[in-house]
């Protein structure tokens, strides 16, 4: 036709100034949109302000600062030589130390060898768990800032349960059977991470009993991501599956509390009940990642068999975490940031609302637009709470306690005796750049 393109041009699309083919940006709808996972773009800008000669305080990533325990380092290094291809579901000896792990931890939770999935990392499990589970999944917020992306990719209906500050970021029962009564027949998954990231609070077992009557009323299937239970500051986690044994699936793995994200080794275990999920998420990781590293699968029997130096190193580990996230919140509260003290793990959610009008004038109304200019004038990298399911505007951010030297805090752990608290002057010896980092964002906040 006079005045048309030609034909062929309909097949190029312009991109960076240059014309590709239109075949190669056909994209997933699902996909288009998604960038990378807030922790890891945190890490990566970070990374590279330090290329640049800058001095940058990394309190994004979540990363253990904790050495892997040297019992376990040892049985990797004794089992470097592993190399075929092991079970999809998992090493028949990890599959049974994780079973009796449980059952040693979690009163009241009977399960076996083969009610266990082992995986490359508790995030792929958790991507299975939604690919396979038929229904809509509901996260409470603040959450972690995978669980919506990757509902997103595969297409699943999200319900976001608004948690608030007053209750600590806890979901409570009435709120999550109010969600249930519009709808009582409905599938629902429902994720409950504690001690949580980003906020660093726990349930109490009587809030956990409360919820396990109502999602057992209404037979939700609770995923009880525990990644950081046996970070709990005082060493007293208890799982919702003690409470709902017929309904919980425990998500967990070595990455947070033995110190090796990295190794990328996760695990979920199942109530019998659930053994036709199970068997779904078998078949789709045989047709996937097909099985775990087995040198890492071989190591981990050890992380998860009773050993007294794990428990020490666990110990130890919790004690610096409660001492220096208690001192954090301490230090921001006295630059009128609001902050719940921690509980578990190393984070703290810190709501800046108190400042908002004279960030404001400094041209700051978001929470991402909080993190950027404190990273860029101060050099703290924190993350905005809009990557953890929270509205634009409010100004809360997530700061993960971590940058400093795990190994070395641990041996001089070792000097203070157990009854008497880690003082001050410890944590600025010894996890000096996390106080650091507190300083430089108190003195930002006052210019």
């Amino acid at each position: 036709m006079p005045g048309s393109a030609p034909r062929e041009f309909s097949r190029w699309l312009t991109f960076d100034n240059e014309l590709v083919p239109a075949a190669a940006t056909s994209l997933n709808l699902n996909i288009r949109g998604i960038g990378s996972s807030a922790t890891l773009a945190i890490n990566e800008e970070s990374n590279c302000l330090r290329a640049e000669g800058r001095i940058v305080y990394r309190l994004g990533l979540g990363q253990s600062p904790f050495p892997v325990p040297e019992t376990v380092v040892e049985s990797l290094r004794a089992n470097a030589h592993q190399k075929s291809y092991l079970a999809v579901r998992g090493l028949p000896a990890l599959r049974e130390a994780v079973a009796d792990y449980h059952r040693r931890r979690r009163q009241h939770f009977e399960c076996t060898a083969n009610d266990v999935l082992i995986g490359p990392g508790s995030k792929e499990l958790m991507f299975l768990l939604q690919l396979c589970y038929y229904g809509d999944l509901v996260i409470p917020t603040p959450s972690w800032v995978s669980y919506a992306p990757q509902a997103h990719i595969l297409g699943r209906h999200v319900r976001w349960l608004r948690t608030d500050a007053a209750n600590h970021w806890r979901l409570t029962a009435s709120e999550l059977d109010a969600l249930c009564r519009d709808d009582p027949d409905r599938p629902r998954l429902v994720i409950l991470n504690y001690p949580s990231n980003p906020s660093g609070i726990t349930y109490l077992p009587d809030q956990l009993e409360e919820l396990a009557q109502v999602a057992g009323r209404y037979g939700v299937v609770l995923c009880s991501d525990e990644i950081y239970g046996e970070l709990h500051h005082q060493g007293r986690h208890v799982s919702i599956a003690r409470y709902y044994p017929t309904g919980t699936i425990i998500s967990s793995g070595l990455s947070k509390w033995c110190g090796a994200g990295g190794w990328r080794l996760g695990t979920m275990t199942f109530p019998p009940g659930q053994r036709r999920l199970l068997d779904a998420m078998a078949s789709v990781a045989s047709e996937t990642f097909t099985s775990t590293s087995s040198p890492i699968q071989y190591a981990a029997v050890t992380a998860f068999l009773p050993h007294p130096s794990i428990e020490r190193y666990l110990v130890q580990a919790r004690r610096i975490l409660a001492a220096l996230g208690l001192e954090c919140a301490r230090r921001l509260r006295e630059a009128g940031v609001r902050v719940h003290d921690p509980e578990g793990g190393f984070y703290l959610f810190p709501d800046f609302e108190p400042h908002r009008e004279a960030l404001r004038a400094r041209g700051v109304e978001t929470s991402s637009g909080l993190c950027q200019q404190l990273l860029h004038e101060a050099g703290v990298a924190v993350l905005p709470g809009s990557a953890f399911g929270r509205p634009q505007d409010e100004l809360g951010a997530r700061l993960a306690y971590v940058d400093f030297d795990g190994a070395s805090a641990l041996v001089a752990a070792e000097s203070v005796p157990l009854d008497r608290p880690l003082p001050v002057q410890f944590l600025e010896d010894h996890c000096g750049p996390v106080l650091r980092a507190i300083r430089l964002l108190k003195e930002w906040l006052s210019p």
